[in-house]
């Protein structure tokens, strides 16, 4: 008999070890470090890998249990070839990184054999027929403790499976028929927990170790049991039933990875019950449990934004975008530790999508866009352009796509980095991000984009439904590369514009076309077309408002086309104005180019008395206030 030194040493491995430290960004965000919490076990799991040691007991013990099936079944041979075959399961679930369906069927081959041994067979049946069939026939003493053993593992099996049903006839089956009353759970209770609870699990024989007892592993299922539960009720918007499970689950038997990550499910829970403040209580334990549980200091950024604390959002998140840089490696695991523990057993879509790590340049993007929408432009413009950096340096497998991910489209995103490049006058800059995205998208927009009104698909879709939809998304995604390449050049249209406003030549152009139409209007008048006069006066006046000569020169078209109340009305607006006080000074003392000095002198309009004159004799005669 192959006698394990592994099963001598009681199952553990190594010594424990103590925990590192919070690093110097856990105490800036207030959690100072780790902290005991509840009920839960220190120990924490299997290391990544096995080692060679683990894995010569488990070929070991496997190699073992291919012997003993080869002779006959005999019941006197069970209790051993029944505990080599928990061995060998333990050992080879402990090697997964979740319960494998494949060595399910060896706990089936297990059963079939105890019936072998007592003149049945029970190859028709179902796993849960089969366990049934054989606790009512194999009722001799020496088969109890190891069908109980081997119970706890199928448990373990379904509960990973999800499999809740069959979990809790199996413990009903595996309870003595005297405590079946007692085990069931009294009103307002959690029938499954209750029955783990109750169940009294054999101890082990001196003579027969386990790697892992059925007790330690009963623990295992309790807490697991409570935390699949937990998440089930959570994803089904039960909160508070998912509240009291987690709870639960946190006085359980867990490593501090899996205790930091029932926090972080309540505090989840927490937030979608409308309370962030015991979120944010929940969310600071997970941290201090393990500073290692980042989706914790995700959350709680998520958390302080529902809140409008700002200044803290940004700090959460500028502190999870430092841990996820420094890439720490996860802690040494400390022992004893268990093959099979709550991490393997608890699978859920929902405790995934709860857990996910965010890539650092998810981060850098939500830093950005919330610092551009809180007005932060100078701070918004370093996290935009570190973000691009990313693309440029060729690390695209640092930038999510996926529907998980808080990134949008990536021409999206260079239009909001464009846009923060604007607002802190950095123009340029952003003229060549916008040409970035124009140039990406140019041939990708067809020559005619045809845009229907309804673009829902039909109820009952046609045999050419999937080339309908084929062409529906390409027809998407051209709008979408239509609609980029146009706000692109709005951007860029509005960089070139304040550039143009802020060059001196601009100015001196400007001046230049009012010379041009003041000059022209001039020779109109002259000429007795007033009217065309007039309409270079008030050009003029649009390209430089306030200039005395175009006003000047206004009035006295007004004037002459005997629109003596509009003439009056702007006589009285130009006099009383500052400028219009020395008209002549006007331009004299800006720094305009030798070249247009002349031109500047021609353009003065000489002050005329008699037109003076008779503007005063006309509101003097009307009595009337020329501005109404």
């Amino acid at each position: 008999m192959l006698v394990s030194s592994f099963v001598r040493t009681g199952g553990t491995l190594g010594s424990p070890q103590g925990l590192s430290g919070a690093s110097a960004y856990c105490r800036g965000f207030g959690f100072l470090g780790h902290r005991r919490s509840g009920g839960a076990a220190q120990c924490s799991g299997p290391g990544r890998a096995l080692s060679l040691e683990v894995r010569e007991q488990r070929d070991g013990f496997r190699e073992l249990l291919l012997k003993m099936r080869g002779l006959p079944a005999a019941l006197p041979a069970f209790p051993l070839e029944l505990t080599v075959l928990y061995n060998y399961l333990v050992f080879t679930m402990g090697a997964s990184d979740s319960a494998i369906e494949g060595e399910a069927e060896e706990i089936r081959q297990g059963l079939l054999r105890v019936l072998e041994a007592f003149g049945t067979c029970g190859q028709d049946l179902s796993t849960e027929e089969l366990w049934q069939k054989v606790l009512q026939e194999a009722t001799a003493e020496e088969l109890q403790a190891p069908l109980q053993q081997l119970g706890a593992l199928q448990a373990a099996w379904w509960l990973a499976a999800g499999r809740l049903g069959s979990t809790v006839g199996l413990l009903r089956l595996l309870s003595n028929t005297e405590d079946l009353g007692r085990a069931h759970c009294s009103e307002g209770e959690n029938e499954l927990l209750s029955l783990l609870k109750a169940w009294e699990v054999p101890a082990d024989a001196s003579s027969l170790s386990l790697v892992q007892s059925a007790k330690e592993l009963k623990e295992v299922l309790c807490t697991s049991a409570a935390f699949l539960q937990g998440l089930q009720e959570l994803e089904a918007g039960n909160f508070p039933t998912a509240l009291s499970l987690l709870q639960e689950a946190t006085r359980g038997f867990c490593s501090r990875r899996v205790l930091a990550q029932i926090y972080t499910c309540l505090g989840c829970c927490a937030q979608r019950m409308g309370k962030p403040q015991t979120a944010l209580q929940h969310l600071k334990q997970a941290f201090q449990v393990d500073f290692q549980c980042l989706p914790a200091l995700s959350h709680t950024a998520a958390v302080f934004h529902e809140l409008g604390e700002t200044e803290a959002e940004l700090q959460a998140l500028t502190l999870l975008y430092e841990a996820l840089d420094e890439n720490l490696a996860a802690p040494a695991s400390c022992s004893p530790y268990f093959l099979i523990q709550t991490e393997l057993l608890v699978h859920t879509p929902l405790l995934a999508s709860l857990l996910r790590r965010r890539h650092p340049s998810e981060v850098k993007y939500l830093l950005a866009q919330r610092c551009l929408q809180e007005g932060r432009v100078a701070d918004a413009v370093e996290h935009y352009l570190d973000f691009m950096a990313l693309l440029q340096q060729g690390l695209q497998q640092q930038v999510p796509l996926d529907g998980g991910s808080a990134l949008p489209r990536i021409p999206e995103v260079f239009l909001e980095a464009a846009s923060a490049l604007e607002q802190a006058g950095r123009h340029h800059d952003a003229i060549t991000v916008c040409e970035e995205v124009i140039n990406r998208t140019t041939n990708l927009i067809p020559r005619m984009l045809r845009v229907e009104e309804r673009l829902e698909q039909p109820e009952c879709p046609s045999p050419g439904a999937g080339l309908a939809d084929g062409l529906l998304s390409q027809k998407k995604e051209s709008l979408c590369c239509l609609t980029w390449r146009a706000a692109g050049y709005l951007h860029q249209g509005c960089a070139w514009a304040t550039l143009e406003t802020l060059l001196p030549e601009v100015e001196v152009l400007q001046k230049i076309r009012l010379l041009a139409l003041i000059g022209r209007g001039a020779q109109f008048l002259e000429l007795g077309k007033h009217k065309e006069a007039l309409l270079d006066f008030q050009h003029g006046l649009q390209i430089s408002p306030g200039d005395p000569a175009a006003a000047s020169y206004l009035v006295q078209a007004l004037w002459k086309l005997n629109r003596k109340q509009e003439a009056a009305a702007h006589w009285q607006k130009f006099s009383q104005s500052p400028a219009g006080e020395d008209g002549q000074q006007e331009g004299q003392g800006r720094r305009f180019p030798l070249y247009l000095v002349w031109c500047l002198k021609q353009a003065m309009f000489p002050h005329s008395e008699s037109l003076a004159r008779s503007i005063q004799d006309y509101l003097g005669t009307t009595n009337q206030d020329p501005l109404c």
